[in-house]
């Protein structure tokens, strides 16, 4: 696809995933539940990792990432101010099936969602000394500590409900370690936009997902089918408290509070990787 084509057609490629957190605050958007004002958009639903693996390429002209790779993305894509997760108490969690202390992580195999993904950050942040680390896709990582393939592992999202359901036990609130630690809240994932997309259209894009978490707020706690058909194996409770932790205030506009928490996990990422991030390249500003 050739950018000056997409920007002559206001017909733009949009990536996010099958979550409901995600389904709720697009689903007004990309169903023209609200006025898209000339606008159209192409929509793919992935798996966060391949999401951000697909950023890393410059695959899609918007997308979900996690703020793990958001470093690595920089150069070519900004970040807009809504649709993102950010919060207090909605961290990843480190569960075993046995019961492990923490300070015996760094001998354990652990298995992570992906090596670009917040989770990732946050845990390594947590046990910068653990070595041997497995990269799982999230859904399968309970099934990977009940198989005793891995020690114990990192999980996200609905997962967040239901792991105790299995029998496993929780370690350690990666969430809450990093807020002990920081005093911000927690950045999961955020929205990106191609750089070469022109400012007053990026900043409509902005403006029209701020307005479908609006929409979508307005309506709750009714469930559209279009977030239900995308989370078949949930049931609606679990559906209604995944939105309710991961869809908030800073969802529809980060604001300066979950700025400076951006710039907090970045300056750690920067230490970590011992590299310089400019942080005016990376936020989408008026």
């Amino acid at each position: 696809m050739y950018p000056e084509l997409n920007i002559l057609s206001k017909k733009f490629t949009l990536g996010f995933s099958p979550c409901p957190n995600d389904t709720f605050i697009f689903d007004a958007l990309v169903n023209k539940k609200i006025d898209a004002e000339g606008l159209d958009f192409e929509v793919v639903l992935e798996d966060v990792q391949t999401l951000n693996q697909w950023a890393l390429e410059g695959k899609l002209d918007i997308s979900k990432i996690s703020y793990g790779v958001l470093p690595l993305l920089t150069k070519n894509y900004s970040l807009l101010n809504s649709g993102g997760a950010l919060g207090n108490g909605v961290g990843p969690l480190l569960i075993s099936k046995k019961n492990i202390a923490a300070l015996h992580i760094d001998e354990c195999t652990v298995a992570v969602p992906g090596e670009n993904t917040t989770a990732y950050l946050l845990f390594s942040l947590a046990f910068p000394h653990a070595k041997k680390k497995q990269f799982i896709v999230f859904n399968k990582i309970e099934d990977a500590i009940l198989s005793e393939k891995v020690d114990c592992g990192v999980i996200i999202h609905e997962n967040r409900f239901t792991y105790q359901k299995r029998g496993l036990k929780k370690i350690l609130d990666l969430g809450e370690y990093w807020e002990e630690q920081t005093g911000c809240p927690i950045p999961l994932g955020g929205i990106v936009i191609k750089k070469f997309i022109d400012k007053e259209t990026a900043l409509q894009i902005d403006k029209l997902i701020r307005q479908s978490i609006e929409y979508a707020f307005q309506h709750y706690p009714a469930l559209t089918d279009y977030v239900k058909i995308h989370s078949q194996e949930m049931e609606e409770y679990v559906m209604r408290k995944h939105i309710e932790l991961y869809v908030n205030d800073f969802s529809i506009d980060q604001g300066e509070k979950g700025r400076v928490a951006i710039e907090q996990l970045l300056s750690i990422y920067s230490e970590m990787n011992n590299i310089t991030i400019n942080t005016e390249e990376v936020f989408l500003t008026p």
